[in-house]
């Protein structure tokens, strides 16, 4: 029978989803605003569902397919998990969007009361997405262990819980690639035409990419953000949970059945922390006198120092070792200490630089944006490295898995703030659009510079995660198919540290390639109704908006099957040509390069784009300038790297280790 306090675990689950229906009732009761706002707000609800409802279709009948398949060459117990994977991911994500899709045009009319009632409204919407992740990753991946815990006549849960790690990385690999070319692409077709060319502000009505642009930023950066951590939250956990039953020992404590119960308990403590820095962000969203960024920092500060409370009674009353609470908590500190560099590096004194380099060209503000960008990296992955060697020694390998754990045990908070930008984004854009009073623009774009760096640094949380995640993935899999040692002097080892090293850059490129593919056709439709309707620049006739969002969606879903089909069938090719050593070289590659691109696309974009902000706002000129100009293009170079490619390399590097792993015993079979 499993531990008692196992049960406690979905429980807390449930009613984490009964607090983001809250959240979701207190966002709603706002006022929707007048018509001009709120047919806009309409319209964008009304292209994000129906996009989502496309995908959804696709990605269900590959689910299906790739559920028949796992049926036939492993079981119908990991198939059940997968299928449970594929719907709890796919609901929170669902979930998540179908509420920022209303709150949008909330935001905008409750600017009219100030930025403190907007930001309420905005972080309200985005604590919808952050709660019904970890309540819905909570209560899944409890259930299903528990569920094959307690019936009888099947097999052990840690030996189908990978299942559920392969649905959650399906769907997040199909909404956030799909998403990320759909809103990237807009954007830039909006971008291009509409600022560069014509001249005329961001999100102007009389450009025809607006509405496409604005439902990008629903089915990208909400869905898809959400489906993106929401992966690496479960990969995290269903990491621990094998580690911690292969670790049956640590620090001379004998760990037994409390070792697969801590990572459990550990994620209900990181539950019940997000919930209350949430309930305290939103008190203090009332109070007029503190700043956005300082509300969110608080916020942050009280979900850490609960969860690592939390933390240090689980550790030393259950589980009897203080070494796993080091371990998690030595991942938590670096997650923020992650957290905090992004920040810098998106929203401080480097962005000056950017800013000055606009002022002689694209070129320059390129430059100096990469150079930036690549700089930012170098305390992160520093910090990682310190990080697992900090774990590693109180707790080994099960540290190592703890650690990852403690980057997301605040996930819930995280997850609010990320979800909140895009609303803000949103919000600026319906009040451009509806022609609102310059001080309600003012304080949309005050709250949509805050969430750029919130997106920033939760993109560098999901990849941190992805590390330690991946490397327990990477030991599991080393276990199973008897590696003591990994020799880099072996010609196969290093044939697959090669491969792996590139397989990120590989299928980043696939990616981009996809994202100016598709704005490549977003640019000729604007070109051609600002070119063929009659009056639509003098603002006299309308735009055609759904056949934008129409080419957008075309786009997307049509250039989906590479990038999985890559991710799913590299594992295969590589064990069953080159050997299980260098399917493990290649894993250890993959980590390492796609870590690194993830936080550089990451940083690098957020940079860009704040940089344009602050050129916005009055610096180097302002609106319309040569530095203006120059910023709109490097931050459309930025964007499908900070929300089309970065993001996904995330899911890849965790995609190929979950693969690697589930299917190890059909790999042992035919190698026999």
């Amino acid at each position: 029978m499993p531990d008692t306090a196992l049960y406690l675990v979905p429980l807390l689950g449930l009613l984490g989803l009964i607090f983001s229906l809250y959240l979701a009732y207190s966002t709603l009761k706002n006022d929707p605003g007048p018509p001009e706002i709120a047919d806009i707000s309409r319209a964008i609800r009304i292209g994000a569902t129906a996009f989502m409802r496309r995908e959804y279709r696709v990605m269900g009948l590959t689910a299906l397919v790739f559920a028949v398949f796992l049926a036939l060459v492993l079981n119908v117990y990991v198939t059940f998990a997968f299928l449970v994977g594929v719907v709890c991911s796919a609901l929170s994500s669902f979930i998540g969007m179908s509420i920022a899709i209303r709150a949008n045009g909330r935001v905008t009319f409750a600017a009219r009361d100030g930025l403190s009632k907007a930001l309420h409204v905005a972080f309200s919407g985005g604590a919808v997405m952050g709660m019904a992740v970890v309540s819905l990753g909570a209560l899944g991946i409890a259930g299903t262990y528990l569920c094959f815990e307690l019936l009888p006549f099947t097999p052990g849960p840690l030996t189908v819980i990978t299942g559920y790690s392969m649905g959650a990385s399906f769907v997040a690999i199909f909404v956030r690639v799909g998403g990320g070319i759909f809103t990237k692409a807009a954007d830039i077709g909006a971008d291009l035409v509409g600022k560069v060319e014509v001249g005329i502000p961001e999100d102007d009505p009389r450009n025809a990419a607006v509405i496409a642009d604005q439902v990008g930023d629903n089915v990208g950066d909400v869905a898809g953000l959400g489906s993106d951590l929401n992966q690496s939250y479960t990969d995290t956990i269903i990491s621990s949970l094998i580690i911690g039953a292969a670790a049956q020992g640590v620090g001379g404590v004998y760990l037994g059945m409390k070792g697969i119960v801590f990572p459990f308990l550990t994620v209900a403590n990181g539950l019940v922390a997000s919930a209350l820095a949430i309930m305290t962000v939103m008190l203090l969203t009332k109070l007029e006198k503190i700043k956005p960024e300082a509300t969110f920092r608080i916020g942050l500060l009280v979900s850490s120092v609960l969860a690592l409370l939390g933390i240090l009674i689980l550790s030393y009353f259950y589980l009897g070792y203080l070494g796993a609470f080091y371990a998690t908590a030595a991942g938590l500190i670096v997650g923020i200490l992650i957290g905090l560099n992004t920040e810098y590096y998106t929203y401080k004194k480097p962005i000056h630089s950017i800013v000055l380099a606009s002022e002689t060209g694209a070129a320059t503000n390129i430059i100096m944006g990469l150079a930036v960008g690549l700089e930012s990296t170098v305390l992160s992955m520093i910090l990682l490295g310190v990080g697992m060697i900090v774990a590693h020694h109180f707790a080994g390998l099960y540290g190592i898995a703890l650690s990852g754990l403690g980057m997301l045990s605040t996930l819930g908070m995280n997850m609010a703030m990320d979800a909140y930008g895009p609303i803000a984004d949103n919000a600026g854009g319906i009040a451009q659009m509806s022609q609102q009073h310059p001080r309600i623009r003012h304080i949309t774009d005050r709250l949509d510079a805050v969430g750029n760096t919130t997106a920033a640094i939760g993109k560098s949380f999901a990849s941190s995660a992805t590390a330690a995640a991946a490397i327990s993935l990477l030991t599991a899999y080393s276990e199973a198919v008897n590696i003591v040692r990994l020799d880099i002097r072996d010609p196969r080892v290093m044939a697959g540290l090669f491969i792996g090293g590139v397989l990120p850059a590989f299928f980043a490129s696939m990616v981009i390639k996809s994202v100016g593919r598709t704005a490549q056709l977003m640019v000729i439709e604007v070109r051609r109704q600002f070119r063929e309707i009659v009056g639509l620049l003098e603002g006299e006739a309308q735009p055609d908006y759904t056949h934008c969002v129409d080419i957008a969606t075309r786009g997307a879903l049509g250039q989906l099957v590479l990038p999985c089909l890559l991710a799913i069938s590299v594992p295969f090719v590589t064990i069953l040509t080159l050997g299980r050593e260098a399917l493990a070289g290649l894993l250890a590659g993959c980590i390492v390069c796609g870590i690194f691109l993830a936080l550089f696309m990451a940083n690098v974009g957020g940079a860009w784009d704040n940089a344009k902000k602050r050129i916005e706002a009055g610096e180097m000129g302002g609106r319309g300038s040569l530095a203006h100009k120059a910023s709109i293009i490097g931050d459309t170079v930025g964007d499908p790297l900070k929300d089309t490619a970065g993001p996904t390399l995330d899911i890849l590097v965790q995609l190929v280790a979950t693969v690697s792993l589930a299917f190890t015993p059909l790999f042992l079979r035919i190698l026999k």
